[in-house]
């Protein structure tokens, strides 16, 4: 059985994608999933990279893109009614929904991710967030000393992998990232030949290259 680590933040309409597309990719594979949530801002801070919606003309070919993503692939998907807004309430909600040191089941990830990306509502919206609460009943506050700190740690756990966006899928000590990486990731769990030589690691070798003033 191969394990897979699925970072996300449910702020990510790719990681919503990716997160519904999985099980259908992998089918008939034997494999565990540990979901992690990540704060997407902190890697993007850490990378000193903007987030697609902070450049127009990313932002409005990003939510075309993921419109059409979602129609070929079945999936409802409605834009919020603010986007992007501020996860950190979901995320440490998932947190809280698992012991200490462990991780959201899906059925958690999922209620996350369609309170954001289904019904086209206001994800920040507190009423509806406490709704979402009450609905999880997490085991530990959200809100606590103990949950922040863990949510903190998490950022640190998905640099040291090599994340640097979400989704990110890391399998056998390699970062799969995007919704269109699952082929890839389905591939390296079938065994390709691909990852057994030294091609994975030969393709990210650094080049000589013009440096930006």
């Amino acid at each position: 059985m191969k394990h897979l680590s699925f970072w996300f933040d449910p702020i990510s309409p790719y990681a919503y994608l990716a997160f519904e597309r999985l099980p259908q990719v992998l089918e008939g594979l034997s494999y565990s999933v540990d979901y992690r949530p990540v704060l997407f801002a902190g890697l993007l801070k850490q990378h000193e990279h903007k987030g697609p919606a902070e450049i127009e003309p990313k932002r409005a070919w990003t939510y075309r893109d993921v419109a059409w993503r979602a129609h070929t692939q079945g999936t409802p998907l409605d834009l919020p009614a603010s986007h992007p807004f501020n996860p950190l309430p979901l995320l440490r909600l998932a947190l809280a929904c698992a012991g200490p040191g462990g991780t959201p089941n899906r059925r958690v990830v999922e209620a996350l991710f369609h309170h954001v990306w289904r019904g086209g509502l206001d994800a920040a919206c507190p009423e509806r967030l406490a709704v979402l609460r009450a609905a999880l009943a997490p085991e530990r506050d959200p809100d606590g000393p103990e949950v922040k700190a863990e949510l903190r740690a998490a950022g640190d756990a998905a640099l040291a992998q090599g994340v640097f966006g979400v989704p990110t899928v890391v399998l056998d000590g390699r970062a799969f990232w995007g919704d269109d990486a699952l082929p890839m990731l389905k591939a390296a769990m079938l065994g390709d030949a691909w990852f057994a030589g030294p091609a994975w690691d030969q393709a990210a070798q650094p080049r000589p290259r013009v440096s930006r003033a």
